[in-house]
């Protein structure tokens, strides 16, 4: 059944007030993690412990009645416990294929940075191709099939940090850092007695997703917008301070992000601000700063704010720039 933008505001209002539920002040963050699901993206999550990630990513899968698997990452984690194994059956004198948990709907995987290269490789290729190959047979994964990855921003003894073509793979990188003071003195509340998570149902079919998702590629962005996007990206890639812009599947990922953001807005159309919102997540983890920039303070969250300060929306046929608001 063919979908429209007010389907896909509905749906999206129904999954975070349900979440809502079990986590409170952070609707912002809800919002994107619901962009990355219709834009069939996967999340980066750079935060301390304890803020709410494995509850957030339990609440979504529950709201849509989806499979969700915890994965810890640790340095002696192999690509096999992710992926799966085949086991020797001596009774039948065959293979059998015993699935790993990256098959599932929703995986947190936990502390990404705490498994080695080869094992984060295995993940992020599952994550690229939305299957697996083991003993010569390639195997589909579920859909849908979203991967929230968590990072500890400031633990780094006994971490592999993720590669910049491994981190470009991720559709956004955001934080739920702490919650206000009346949030947080609601989660207390909240949870005298038990977890709000044990008693979240599910508000939603996830068998609708593929119709969603047909509906938000359909979201009109203008060949201005297109144009911005790219000045935006190649500012980046001419800026002074940075040894590494944002690559092709960063310009993907502000276009595809723009049109779901702006579905959940009930919108057809992308503006302006949709774009300028969402650089904040879908860029800074493609770009590298030069060490002697980094030595004079200068970050990439600041080098953004001011790329988005100096690239103007051009309107064609218009010799002048004109604001992007």
């Amino acid at each position: 059944m063919t979908k429209t933008i007010e389907d896909v505001r509905t749906f999206a209002d129904q999954i975070t007030e349900n979440v809502e539920t079990v986590i409170l002040g952070k609707r912002e963050q809800i919002e994107l993690l619901l962009v990355a699901l219709l834009c069939q993206g996967h999340v980066l999550i750079e935060d301390v412990p304890g803020t709410g990630k494995t509850m957030l990513a339990r609440a979504i899968a529950a709201s849509m009645g989806l499979e969700f698997k915890r994965l810890q990452c640790t340095p002696d984690l192999l690509p096999n416990d992710i992926t799966g194994v085949e086991i020797f059956n001596q009774k039948t004198q065959t293979f059998e294929f015993q699935p790993g948990p990256v098959f599932v709907n929703v995986l947190l995987a936990d502390e990404i940075n705490r498994a080695t290269p080869r094992t984060q490789a295995a993940l992020l290729e599952a994550m690229q191709e939305q299957q697996v190959t083991i003993g010569g047979v390639t195997r589909k994964l579920p859909r849908p099939f979203l991967v929230l990855a968590t990072q500890n921003p400031i633990e780094y003894e006994g971490t592999f940090p993720l590669p910049e073509a491994q981190l470009d793979r991720f559709l956004m990188r955001l934080s739920l850092g702490y919650p206000a003071e009346e949030d947080e003195i609601g989660m207390l509340r909240s949870q005298r007695k038990a977890h709000p998570i044990e008693s979240i149902g599910q508000v939603v079919e996830s068998t609708t997703l593929a119709a969603l998702h047909d509906a938000v590629t359909d979201v009109h962005v203008d060949e201005t917008l297109e144009r911005y996007i790219l000045a935006l990206v190649q500012a980046t890639r001419a800026h002074a301070d940075l040894a590494l812009g944002a690559s092709p599947r960063g310009s993907l990922a502000l276009y595809k992000t723009g049109q779901a953001f702006a579905a959940l807005q009930g919108r057809d159309y992308v503006i302006p601000d949709d774009i300028k919102q969402l650089v904040p997540y879908a860029l800074p983890h493609r770009l590298i700063l030069k060490p002697e920039s980094q030595l004079r303070g200068r970050t990439v969250t600041g080098i953004l704010r001011e790329i988005l300060e100096q690239v103007a929306l051009k309107f064609e046929g218009d010799e002048s720039d004109a604001s992007g608001a």
